[in-house]
């Protein structure tokens, strides 16, 4: 790829492609030698007399010899243009239908129809992996909209990647042109009606290379397993230095001490056998005169039970993991050699620069360029999903600063690479610095990313006022983004092969922008749909995934939201530490990270750091089968992406008994695995054979042939032969709007559709297939990210999440149904995801569980009868487990008990507000059809003058209704209850605590939520006062209509007894 060769903008539907050369300076473009072939794009070539070869002889459309020769054994035997019938040329071996020709015979080739792709192709034994590559590489696939010449084949329909370019023009939506006088781009999509030749220049030592490297992979992995007697496991690669140190594990699991996590697992169990005496208890001791009461209470500590059941045991095996990465170093960088690390795509996902702030973009690509890691193994993509020219010039601006910034952060060690978080510490900057020159260039590249935030800023305020017209780019051409809803695809790359260089002159990353195609009355998937987009090409979701296959295609790729940046430059090499691990990498489908947020208050106020979540739960599930993906910070493997499954490796024989001990049943020595039948090279084979003669690739993967090519590569890397200008052209056909029409996209590949928090979706497809993931924590935080502080935000955010669980718990991948018919997911890790599916609908039972204090209090009634001094030491002993239970977790965890705390008030608020609201619109949305929209949560900071002014602004939002109700009528029913209690006496003192500890119980975990309504000035806002008011009048009427001040009087009824008192 190029770097700054022009923003391509284009629509494969449309039949439209343009360049753009307006925001750089002017580059005369590359001139083109002789005719080009229009079906392949390689050039037509010469006879054996010299002369310019000419397939058709009536109209001269230009076609290549491996084309034309293709076509006459194959095709129609048709000229595309003309349609007369080719005729045979000297050279070309005879076909049927040449028999009436009386052309000049050409004895020497006459039979000479061997070709070596074919033979590679058709051998006995079935095809390898190899030879499965060169078929993608050779075969043939109907392409674009042209029509399939190979009906009636039965032979596999195979697709071609591309190479070469074009030599007609296009007519698209935009002149193409560059701005400075130079000629049209040499570049066209036509339709194609054949495919790509059998034979390339130069491709024949690739394939060759290929089909080395792939036995020699067999080889090693068979050898790693012990499957081939007598191999050493450290042959793989005879580059890795072979000493003690290079041979041990990348990783290891570390266990939690046995004498933090045995008692914890213990009052688990205790804590279980308690709830269910005391469950017992209060089903067979019901209250006749609140007969409803009690029902209500009963049903709402049942659910209660099995929802603290389905998150409980999923943390029954945590653990702790460590990476070495010298071993990494010692195993894959050879001193003096090219590094032998896995190649990393990494993607940014961004929508609106008006509420994702392109300084905070900026900031992230900024320390994704300057990684720890072999810049030639890192790619860069920017999914632009609103399509927007002042995130597409703030990029240009970040290319530009990142050649100054990222060799002043490799030669000082700088950590954070992100330049905005690195000037902002409060640290002592010249700790362990040695260098002299250190405070004078700190200085220099302080001043200069000033002036890069000054032009930022410049770029945000001009975006400001859209003009009538449009946006127009430098050279006078209208910005094809214009229209957010209506625009192609769009590829720029800024920084790459050529051109992408800093002050110093080392290379940098390649850094590509991505938007892509949009077009009314195409659903696009919202963030899910921009990833796969990207995988394909570089885009947002799946757009993304498929962007970066046909241009970079690393096996291994990062994404991360557009406020996350790298806290530690080391974290792509601490995630290699799993996926590259000879000894388990293979099965690891990604490696998860914990989200570490900068900007958060002192005292959480309302759990924005999740801690207990991610230092608790997720470590729990790393103990099973893996953490579940919660949408950013996750290094992927591309092959699990793309659906296939994890290798299999070799199985236990089955046990053989005799017949004397049938309690065991009689297993048979015939169904014992023979030996060598684990061989986990050949059953990956087998499954990569099973795709090619039953799987449709256009189906599957869609109709690139380049793309689908790549998927088949475990490796990654594109192959040499291929033009930058042909790769191109096929990554803007692949994130346009109808590529995924008719294929797997979303259904079985890449990030799945059907939910708003598409990662739940992704992860649990994967685990369903039989991967594993990995949670890795490094002392230092891999990546920071901002956070909502402010209250609504906050809700809003957290509703967004519950929405989508909702929407995966009505989905047919529901984990209560889905993925039981290969038995690949673990009981614990469904518990798992059954939990993140179903706790929405816990906002039920806690509303009416919170609202129970109240009316007890102001009705003068309790859920519970009179209980022995026996039945309260079940009480007793279930509220020392719970306290026990929290403690030990906080013990082996490390989690603070402020954070804990803060973790089981918001746990109050979110489910009496955000939670209610997304179980009654998911309802909604299934029910009656009615969808919601895809609000994205912002990420200002809010006032430069106070770093916490957004946590005491006041937004109102109708998630405040239901948890300010619950707060007002739990107060005036305390303040009742206290009243009757000193009206009657003191025997109502008793059943009045049992009443006023749940109540302020209630009170105590919405106290934050208090404090929010509240705000700095402890000011209520008016809209808050005037529901106060309402909700007081109703319940001050209730309360005359009770009117508890009247002395009840216990005695005999005079009117019963006729006693005259």
């Amino acid at each position: 790829m190029e770097a700054s060769a022009g923003l391509v903008a284009g629509s494969h539907n449309r039949n439209e492609l343009v360049l753009i050369r307006g925001h750089e300076e002017p580059k005369p473009l590359r001139a083109l030698s002789g005719q080009v072939c229009e079906i392949c794009g390689d050039e037509v070539g010469r006879t054996v007399d010299g002369d310019l070869f000419v397939a058709c002889n009536e109209c001269g459309f230009p076609v290549c010899r491996p084309c034309y020769e293709y076509e006459r054994r194959e095709g129609t035997q048709n000229c595309p243009q003309c349609k007369t019938r080719y005729k045979r040329l000297k050279g070309s071996p005879r076909v049927a239908g040449d028999d009436d020709e009386e052309d000049i015979d050409d004895l020497e080739h006459e039979f000479n129809i061997d070709d070596d792709k074919q033979q590679q192709l058709v051998q006995a034994g079935g095809m390898q992996n190899s030879q499965i590559t060169e078929a993608m590489l050779h075969g043939k696939m109907s392409y674009g909209r042209g029509p399939d010449d190979g009906e009636g084949n039965n032979t596999p329909q195979i697709p071609q990647i591309i190479t070469g370019s074009r030599s007609v023009p296009v007519s698209g939506e935009f002149p193409i042109t560059n701005g400075y006088g130079h000629g049209d781009l040499s570049s066209s999509l036509h339709k194609r009606v054949h495919p790509y030749p059998v034979s390339e220049p130069g491709s024949a030592k690739w394939d060759e290379k290929k089909e080395v490297s792939w036995k020699e992979r067999m080889d090693d992995w068979k050898s790693k397993q012990g499957i081939l007697g007598g191999a050493d496991p450290d042959d793989m690669d005879a580059d890795v230095p072979l000493n003690d140190e290079a041979r041990q594990p990348l990783s290891r699991k570390v266990s939690i001490a046995s004498s933090k996590v045995n008692p914890y697992r213990m009052v688990i169990v205790v804590r279980l056998v308690v709830l269910a005496f005391f469950l017992r208890y209060r089903i067979l001791h019901p209250v006749p005169d609140a007969i409803g009461l009690w029902l209500v209470s009963i049903i709402c500590e049942i659910w209660f039970a099995i929802s603290w059941i389905l998150d409980q045991f999923p943390k029954w095996f945590p653990i702790d993991r460590e990476t070495y990465l010298d071993r990494l170093s010692l195993r894959y960088e050879p001193e003096g050699e090219p590094s032998l690390l896995s190649a990393v795509d990494l993607f940014v996902s961004t929508v609106d620069p008006l509420k994702e702030p392109p300084l905070v973009t900026a900031n992230t690509v900024l320390s994704i360029l300057a990684v720890d890691y072999p810049v030639d193994k890192v790619s860069c993509y920017v999914s632009d999903d609103g399509a927007s020219m002042l995130t597409f010039e703030a990029l240009s601006e970040t290319a530009e600063f990142a050649r100054k910034w990222v060799p002043f952060c490799k030669k000082f060690g700088i950590e954070p690479r992100a330049p905005e978080f690195y000037f902002s510490l409060k640290v002592d900057y010249l700790k362990d610095k040695v260098q002299p020159a250190f405070v004078q260039e700190r200085r220099a590249m302080k001043r200069e990313y000033e002036e890069f935030k000054v032009r930022i800023n410049a770029l945000v305020a001009k975006a400001m006022k859209v003009p009538a017209e449009g946006w127009i780019m430098k050279d006078g051409t209208p910005w094809p983004g214009n229209n957010t809803r209506d625009h192609p695809g769009m590829i720029q790359v800024f920084l790459g092969h050529s051109g992408g260089h800093d002050t110093e002159g080392n290379e940098l990353p390649r850094l590509v922008y991505v938007s892509r195609e949009k077009r009314p009355g195409f659903q696009h998937h919202k963030k899910a749909g921009a990833m796969n987009a990207l995988v394909r090409s570089g885009s947002l979701s799946l757009a993304w995934i498929r962007v970066s296959a046909v241009l970079t295609n690393a096996p291994f790729m990062l994404n991360l939201d557009c406020d996350h940046y790298i806290n530690n430059s080391k974290a792509i090499r601490e995630a290699m530490c799993f996926l590259m691990d000879p000894q388990v990498g293979r099965k690891v489908c990604y490696v998860q990270f914990p989200q570490r947020f900068d900007g958060i208050d002192a005292h959480d106020r309302y759990a924005n750091r999740n801690t207990v979540f991610f230092d608790i739960n997720m470590k729990g599930l790393d103990g099973i089968q893996g953490p579940v993906y919660v949408g950013t910070g996750c290094v992927f493997r591309r092959q699990a992406l793309y659906g296939y499954n994890p290798p299999k490796g070799p199985k236990r024989p089955k046990m053989v008994t005799c017949d004397c001990c049938p309690c065991f049943g009689r297993k048979k020595r015939k169904h014992a695995m023979p030996e060598g039948a684990g061989d986990v090279g050949m059953v990956d084979s087998s499954d990569k054979e099973m795709l090619m003669s039953q799987m449709n690739f256009e189906k599957r993967f869609g109709q690139s042939a380049a793309f689908v090519t790549s998927t088949l590569m475990e490796e990654g890397g594109v192959p040499p032969s291929s033009s930058p200008a042909a790769l191109l052209k096929e990554a803007i056909h692949v994130i346009s709007c109808g590529y995924e029409d008719k294929t797997d996209w979303g259904l079985e590949l890449g990030w799945i559709y059907g939910s708003i928090t598409e990662d739940i979706l992704t992860g649990f497809k994967m685990h369903c297939r039989g991967w594993r993931s990995v949670y890795c924590m490094p002392k230092r935080a891999a990546f920071k990210g901002s956070a909502p502080i402010n209250l609504s935000d906050r809700l809003n955010q957290v509703l967004r999440w519950a929405l989508g669980s909702v929407e995966i718990f009505f989905s047919r991948h529901s984990p209560l149904l889905y993925g039981y018919k290969n038995g690949n997911l673990k009981w614990l890790e469904r518990f798992a995801y059954i939990n993140t599916t179903i706790y929405p609908f816990t906002s039920l039972p806690l509303l009416a569980y919170c609202t129970l204090p109240a009316v007890c209090l102001l009705t003068g009634k309790f859920i519970m009868p009179s209980i022995s001094t026996f039945a309260s030491l079940f009480f007793i002993a279930l509220f020392m487990s719970i306290f026990a239970t929290g403690i030990l977790e906080m013990r082996w965890s490390g989690v603070s008990i402020e954070e804990w705390w803060r973790n089981e008030q918001f746990w109050v608020i979110g489910g009496v507000s955000a939670h209610l609201f997304a179980v009654v619109q998911g309802l909604l949305k299934v029910l009656a059809g009615i969808d919601t929209n895809f609000t994205v949560t912002s990420k200002a900071t809010g006032d430069e003058d106070d770093e916490f002014a957004e946590l005491y602004a006041f937004k109102w939002t109708t998630l405040l209704i239901p948890p300010t109700t619950l707060l007002i009528i739990n107060i005036i029913g305390v303040v009742a209850g206290i009243s009757d209690a000193i009206n009657n006496g003191y025997q109502s003192w008793g059943p009045l605590f049992g009443k006023l500890f749940f109540a302020f119980w209630v009170i105590v975990h919405l106290y934050p939520f208090l404090k929010g309504l509240m705000g700095r000035q402890n000011r209520t806002p008016t809209i808050v006062v005037i529901w106060s008011v309402l909700l007081a009048s109703i319940f001050s009427l209730l309360w005359v209509r009770i009117d508890p001040f009247i002395v009840r009087t216990k005695g005999p009824d005079v009117k019963q007894c006729g006693i005259n008192c």
